[in-house]
């Protein structure tokens, strides 16, 4: 008996413990307005997610700038390659712990060359550059033990 009522306390402690918590469900509007600044912060950080969300918008903005390379629209693909720096940034200010390989890998060593080279808008160097960027971003992916995320189209078709 003493179990069972040990039990349904902590339920209904559970229950209201989620339902108090800044970050709960809410059916208002003005979820971030209308929050206390402790609590806007929490839900900032929440909804703008971890690393997944900077390699998202990486993925998408180098299947563009890849498809902009083909098109030898070298601004477009200069244009998507510098998003791309700037989403790995904003998503290593979110996880510094991955900043090791990011920077080792591809920043550091990848990703200078083919803007270099798309600036030049010197075909064979960028093709060559991109290549090389390919290469970095799934040595990167092995590094971080993600190497599944290689085995997709976007890395499948050089």
């Amino acid at each position: 008996m003493k179990l069972c009522a040990l039990l349904i306390g902590l339920l209904i402690f559970g229950i209201h413990s989620a339902a108090a918590s800044p970050l709960a469900k809410t059916t208002d509007t003005n979820w971030l307005t209308g929050a206390d600044d402790k609590t806007r912060a929490a839900r900032l950080e929440l909804y703008l997610g971890g690393f997944s969300t900077a390699m998202q918008d990486t993925g998408l903005r180098f299947a563009h700038a890849k498809q902009a390379i083909a098109d030898e629209n070298w601004e477009l693909a200069r244009y998507h390659w510098s998003k791309i720096a700037t989403a790995i940034e904003n998503g290593l200010m979110k996880r510094p712990a991955r900043r090791a390989n990011a920077e080792a890998i591809f920043l550091k060593r990848a990703w200078e060359p083919l803007d270099q080279a798309l600036a030049e808008k010197n075909g064979e160097a960028v093709q060559a550059a991109f290549q090389k960027a390919r290469e970095a971003c799934m040595a990167c992916h092995a590094a971080e033990k993600v190497p599944f995320m290689n085995d997709q189209p976007l890395f499948r078709n050089p």
